[in-house]
């Protein structure tokens, strides 16, 4: 274990001749990163050779995908940008699915593997594959360097890129040659040109006077709150706005945490998983303003029939974004706050209150959000679990799911108040992310409570990253909700597949001895009444700790609206009254 020597950030002081190797943490320690999670192998072993002159805390998974779920989790939860290392050949293929789950989320990661030498490039040498021709879909830039004297230039400007603008995943490919050459390091010389927005990114006086008009006559307006209000640090402008014209606002998935849950105008979650009366205003509205959301064929349903009678406002970063999937009127292209910034002055003030007491009423009648005072009979269900946890937290911790029901179950009854609280897979739904993720929170904020909430199945699938935490002394809690299926998938043999469960009913080990076996304390949960008592004594434990939370096993998750299929068209759960 490698750690960092506390200082802010490391540069020499003069010109002076460094390796290949030695100018990547130079490079890394002067841009003010302080954490890279990695895992050596021979392309890479002279950057690692070289780690030990330098500050950077050096986190050693166990498999290279975590180290891109790590370098993730980092940056959701402190808006900086993550570092993953790897080897050539597989080292780097394995971190493909990490890379593809942060493009597909736009966060800020930079992945840096190493490359056989380049005089074999291209000779199908031991460890070699073309990476960057392989993540070139799944990236927003990528570099294959050769020479010493190209790394800090390639490296400054990969930072840049994975953080401006729209974020994303940036790989920089060095081979080994060029990590073992010298060239003196200038790090000032380096500095990459200023970042120029996308031509298309015009705004006009016009298009904000156009939009003030609307959002004045709109009878029936939505704000749609997604990921880019948390990445573009625009809270409080939508906060602003949502309050001053007294816009109900609906989120996505991965824009929970930036509205307040407790807020009176957060509506909660849209789509397919969604609850039944933000489903219903979105159909009903007369005014949609999309800020930082992608309409997603997971919020839309389908875009034949979804929110017909409503104009539609699209603000967002990316020109690839707009009336991608559902035309918009009027589209602001511009970075979220600075667009808001310029908008706000011009939006009047409301008090008609008519449109969100209609919300409201509906909400009231059809709402089963409230389960803290059904009476305990014997089984324990998934949504106990997340509505219990929230309550003993007060919700003041940082949530890293995995994908699946539990992720849902999360959304529907854990309330965030504050931004970067939940950190999960949106776009890529990549099962294996939450445990590794929660790792990359606890690096990123050692002092605040971190939560990894995973499935039977998804946990699974990187359990080998306890190891990690126990090498790294990491005080994470972790809570699996255990129904001995792979849930989702079960869920949607029961309803589209004639209860067909090919496949999903899932033999697990005993995943408390598991932790045991990596020195991690735990304990099995399986009534309503044990919840409160486990919690809290995974809090108060001084190291890592595991919950196993014993849920019904064929529950599902409600409202569900089948893929492609209408928001009017929902699944509500069996015995329920419409009213």
């Amino acid at each position: 274990m490698h750690k960092a020597t506390g200082q802010e950030s490391f540069v020499p002081q003069t010109k002076a001749r460094l390796t290949g190797a030695e100018i990547v943490w130079a490079t890394l320690a002067g841009e003010g990163v302080t954490d890279v999670f990695g895992y050596p192998g021979g392309a890479i072993l002279p950057v690692y050779d070289a780690l030990r002159r330098f500050p950077i805390r050096h986190v050693l998974v166990r498999h290279e995908q975590g180290a891109a779920h790590m370098a993730d989790g980092y940056a959701r939860a402190s808006g900086k940008v993550g570092v993953a290392i790897a080897t050539s050949g597989p080292g780097a293929t394995n971190l493909l699915t990490g890379i593809a789950t942060a493009m597909l989320d736009s966060v800020p990661i930079l992945c840096i593997t190493g490359q056989v030498s380049s005089h074999v490039l291209g000779n199908d040498a031991f460890q070699e594959v073309d990476i960057t021709g392989v993540t070139l879909p799944v990236t927003k830039h990528n570099f294959l360097v050769d020479r010493a004297e190209d790394i800090a230039p390639a490296l400054r400007r990969a930072l840049q890129i994975a953080r401006s603008g729209r974020p994303g995943p940036v790989l920089v490919d060095i081979t080994r040659d060029a990590q073992q050459a010298s060239a003196v390091f200038d790090f000032a010389a380096t500095e990459p040109a200023p970042y120029r927005n996308h031509p298309m990114i015009q705004l006009k006086e016009s298009q904000l006077q156009h939009a003030a008009e609307m959002i004045r006559s709109a009878e029936r307006p939505l704000i749609l709150a997604g990921h880019g209000i948390i990445a573009s640090g625009a809270m409080e402008h939508v906060r602003t706005l949502a309050e001053r014209a007294q816009i109900p606002v609906a989120l996505t998935l991965l824009g929970l945490s930036a509205f307040p849950a407790s807020h009176p105008l957060n509506l909660g979650m849209m789509g397919m998983h969604g609850e039944s009366w933000v489903n219903r205003a979105i159909q009903q509205a007369d005014l949609l303003i999309a800020c930082g959301m992608r309409f997603s064929d997971r919020v839309i349903g389908t875009s034949t029939t979804y929110a017909r009678n409503a104009r539609k406002i699209q603000i967002d970063i990316d020109p690839a974004e707009i009336s991608k999937n559902v035309k918009a009127d009027l589209a602001l292209t511009g970075d979220l706050r600075a667009v808001l910034e310029q908008l706000l002055p011009l939006v009047a003030s409301r008090q008609d209150t008519g449109w969100l007491n209609k919300i409201q009423a509906v909400r009231g009648e059809n709402a089963v959000r409230d389960i803290q005072n059904l009476p305990d009979n014997g089984h324990l269900y998934a949504a106990h679990v997340m509505h219990d946890l929230w309550r003993i937290t007060v919700g003041d911790c940082i949530v890293a799911t995995d994908v699946g029901q539990h992720q849902m179950w999360e959304a529907q009854y854990f309330k965030h108040e504050r931004p970067r609280s939940l950190l999960t897979s949106g776009g890529l739904g990549t099962m294996g992310f939450g445990l590794p993720a929660a790792i990359g929170a606890k690096v990123a904020h050692p002092d605040k409570e971190v939560w990894a909430i995973a499935g039977d199945g998804g946990f699974q699938m990187t359990a080998s990253e306890l190891a990690t935490i126990a090498q790294e002394g990491l005080k994470i809690n972790i809570a699996i909700i255990n129904n001995g299926y792979l849930g989702m998938v079960r869920q949607w043999q029961e309803f589209f597949y004639d209860r067909n469960y090919e496949a999903t009913p899932l033999v697990s080990p005993d995943f408390v001895k598991l932790a045991g076996a990596h020195g991690i304390a735990g304990r099995t949960v399986r009534s309503r009444g044990a919840v409160r008592p486990a919690v809290e004594e995974a809090r108060k434990h001084s190291g890592a700790f595991l919950l196993n939370f014993m849920v019904e096993r064929e529950d599902a998750v409600y409202p569900m609206i089948p893929a492609g299929n209408s928001l009017d068209e929902m699944i509500r759960r069996p015995g329920f009254n419409e009213n």
